[in-house]
C-alpha cells in the first residue's frame, strides 16, 4: 500500500480526535436546520464519530476480511443512519467512542500494513460501487476518513453561522 494512504489512515484517529474537540462541548448533538452542502452523511458532531467508530469495526474490518478470505464476495452498505438509531449516537460518550475507534483503527492499519502486492489485488464486490480490489477498499476507507472531517468542519461553520444570527454556543 502506498506511504501516504498509510500514514492518513494511522493520522486520522488524531485528526477526529482534535476535530471534534474544537466542537463545543454543548453543541456535540447539536443539528443545523438544513444540511445543505454537508460533505458527509448528515450527523450531529457526536453522530459523526459515532459512524466512523462503526464503519471502521462493523464496515471495514468486516469488508477487508471477507475480501482477504473469500473469492470475490459481496459486500453491502451498511445504513448509518438506521445503526445511529439502534445505537443512540445522541447519547454517546465521545471519550469512550473515540478510544475504540483508535483501537480499531490501529487493527486496520496493522493488517493493512502486512499485506502483500497479491493480496491486495483480491477482488470483491462492494455494492453501489461494483468490482473492487483491496487496494481500493483501502482508497476508500481513507475517503470516508476524509468526508467526516470535512463534515465536521462544515458542522463547525454551522454553529458559526448561528452564533451570526444571535443563537448562543
Amino acid at each position: 500500500m502506498d506511504s501516504a494512504t498509510l500514514h492518513a489512515l494511522s493520522a486520522f484517529p488524531e485528526r477526529l480526535e482534535e476535530f471534534y474537540a474544537a466542537v463545543p462541548a454543548n453543541r456535540a448533538g447539536w443539528t443545523p436546520e438544513s444540511w445543505t452542502g454537508i460533505p458527509s452523511e448528515s450527523f450531529s458532531a457526536i453522530g459523526q464519530i459515532c459512524h466512523v467508530r462503526d464503519i471502521e469495526i462493523d464496515g471495514y474490518h468486516y469488508r477487508l476480511q471477507r475480501a482477504l478470505d473469500e473469492h470475490e464476495p459481496f459486500l453491502a452498505n451498511i445504513d448509518g443512519y438506521r445503526l445511529e438509531r439502534e445505537r443512540d449516537y445522541a447519547h454517546a460518550n465521545a471519550a469512550d467512542v473515540l478510544a475504540k475507534f483508535r483501537a480499531a483503527r490501529t487493527q486496520t492499519v496493522e493488517l493493512i500494513r502486512g499485506l502483500d502486492a497479491a493480496a491486495l489485488e483480491r477482488r470483491a464486490v462492494f455494492e453501489d460501487y461494483g468490482a473492487i480490489s483491496v487496494r481500493g477498499l483501502v482508497h476508500l476507507l481513507c475517503s470516508h476518513d476524509q468526508q467526516h472531517l470535512a463534515g465536521l468542519q462544515w458542522l463547525l461553520g454551522m454553529i458559526e453561522v448561528g452564533r451570526g444570527k444571535g443563537e448562543t454556543s
